[in-house]
């Protein structure tokens, strides 16, 4: 698909998950309707705001983490989004100049920005496919086909604030299994899935807004988001709220970040 076909295939109708994370970290990239959707979400969890921002910190350290502690060179964005600085093959090719990363993500307007994702160091190479989490064949054909990635070779798996727009008759599980199952052992899986467990009245008000602008949602508990890891050797600290997986310290202003507040957790797993 070509940037023009993008702007043609761009449902404006309908507020879409991407373009609402856009506004929530305060980008440009949306449509009224993504943005009167976002702010009926903010109505019902004010601090959803944070959460984004928080889940954008979790990806950063996260990719540093990988590059450094297990020397993953080539990485899988699912669940993109608008392209936010640093991205994260930027961030990846700080640590190491020559990380491959492969973007993708089902909307169009993503597709429209991902020049944005192109820029990488000389060393390193970026592509972006345009497809379907909920078809994980068609994915990782697509992956397959931008002949970017080595299979031979280790690659992380990155799923932030994605799974949850799965919702159960996908099965969830079974399609983070077909993404893992062709990457080679020393591979990563790094999630993040927002909960109810903290403020189950906040959180399932947060999900009828999403279902009601079209993108159904399935927040999950600590056990159900742990099932995704089978098989996998967390590393540590495990899963927890995304703000204190691996936590810099560093002071912010404002109320301190609570659980409730971000609602969103976090997990690195190695395949064995």
């Amino acid at each position: 698909m070509t940037t023009r076909q993008a702007g043609q295939d761009l449902d404006t109708s309908k507020a879409h998950s991407a373009r609402m994370y856009d506004y929530f970290l305060g980008g440009k990239d949306h449509f009224e309707v993504d943005k009167d959707a976002a702010l009926v979400a903010a109505q019902a969890h004010p601090d959803i705001y944070v959460t984004a921002r928080e889940n954008r910190a979790f990806m950063h350290r996260a990719t540093r983490a990988l590059a450094q502690e297990h020397g993953i060179r080539q990485w899988l964005d699912i669940g993109t989004g608008i392209p936010t600085e640093p991205n994260l093959h930027q961030v990846a090719q700080s640590v190491a100049s020559d990380a491959r990363v492969v973007y993708a993500d089902n909307d169009p307007l993503v597709l429209k920005y991902a020049e944005r994702l192109m820029r990488s160091t000389t060393q390193g190479r970026t592509a972006y496919v345009q497809a379907d989490a909920t078809d994980a064949d068609a994915l990782m054909s697509a992956v397959e086909d931008a002949g970017v990635l080595d299979f031979d070779q280790p690659i992380a798996l990155s799923l932030n604030a994605l799974m949850h727009f799965i919702t159960d008759p996908h099965d969830p599980y079974a399609i983070v299994r077909r993404l893992l199952d062709p990457l080679p052992a020393g591979s990563a899986l790094a999630m993040t899935h927002c909960t109810p467990d903290f403020d189950p009245v906040t959180w399932n008000k947060v999900a009828e807004v999403y279902t009601k602008s079209g993108s159904p949602v399935k927040f999950r508990s600590h056990s159900d988001v742990r099932r995704f890891f089978d098989g996998l050797d967390l590393i540590e600290p495990g899963i927890c709220c995304c703000h204190r997986w691996r936590a810099t310290g560093t002071a912010t202003d404002g109320p301190e970040i609570t659980d409730a507040m971000i609602s969103l957790l976090a997990g690195v797993g190695i395949k064995r």
